[in-house]
């Protein structure tokens, strides 16, 4: 599988967005190590560049010749950021990214009967917003130049399920599944896939700051018995950026070790 892999991907350009740490950090080894070349971007422009120093690429602001990876910086969650990234990286390879995978994501938790309005905006800014943004500029810039391609969104499995304290993360996530249904049903015509990827309790910065009693009680509820790694959501990213899931499209892949199954 990872030969097959690396000959469908050795041509491709792709996007990820939250590619600084966690899941969009490991997505972009994972694509880079299967062939492709990877315009790493996020909030945090340095923490792009040392996504792109991983890859063995310069990570300079301004991005490489056309063949090598580049490092672009974008708060996602502003539209006019959206679309100069997407014109970023078509300046920089001279041609739109076939394969776009959106993991930027933040939380701000607190319950329901407690939750700022601020709170729930900024999260739902960033998660939601900017996933539709970036798929819009994405699928615009694909379907003007011709060009088929896989835009896949990172969404949760809190999405389908809820989560407590988490109204708002919850409520962005179950969107970006809504989001990616329907971009499948319209984009379909064009020759662009779209599918979701729905994430457990995975190891990532984000879930660092859990308490390990509560680690603890999730990690019993999880059939598999260990939580999961970056790399087990970027091995689903990897196959559905590729043609060996070229009939896939709408689909909602969960990577939770069964946990809410």
């Amino acid at each position: 599988m990872a030969s097959q892999l690396q000959n469908r991907l050795r041509s491709a350009l792709a996007l990820v967005t939250g590619a600084g740490s966690g899941i969009g950090r490991a997505v972009s080894v994972r694509l880079a190590g299967e062939g492709a070349t990877v315009a790493a971007c996020d909030l945090d422009g340095a923490a792009a560049q040392e996504t792109v120093r991983l890859l063995g690429g310069p990570g300079n602001k301004e991005g490489p010749p056309r063949g090598n990876h580049a490092a672009f910086q974008a708060d996602v969650s502003e539209a006019r950021a959206a679309r100069r990234l997407l014109e970023q990286v078509q300046a920089c390879f001279s041609r739109p990214p076939s394969v776009v995978v959106s993991c930027a994501g933040i939380t701000q938790d607190e319950f329901l009967l407690h939750m700022s309005e601020d709170d729930w905006d900024k999260v739902i800014a960033v998660n939601l917003k900017g996933t539709f943004l970036v798929t819009q500029a994405a699928a615009q810039a694909l379907v003007s130049s011709g060009c088929r391609g896989s835009i896949i969104n990172i969404s949760s499995i809190t999405g389908k399920v809820g989560n407590m304290g988490q109204t708002n993360y919850v409520a962005s996530k179950a969107g970006v599944i809504g989001l990616t249904q329907t971009a499948a049903r319209e984009l379909g015509r064009h020759g662009i896939r779209c599918n979701s990827v729905l994430p457990g309790f995975i190891a990532t910065p984000m879930t660092q700051k859990v308490p390990q009693k509560v680690v603890d009680k999730i990690t019993e509820m999880i059939p598999m018995g260990y939580l999961g790694d970056p790399e087990d959501v970027a091995d689903v990213v990897a196959f559905l950026a590729s043609e060996d899931s070229g009939y896939i499209t709408g689909a909602s892949v969960e990577v939770t070790g069964g946990l809410f199954m």
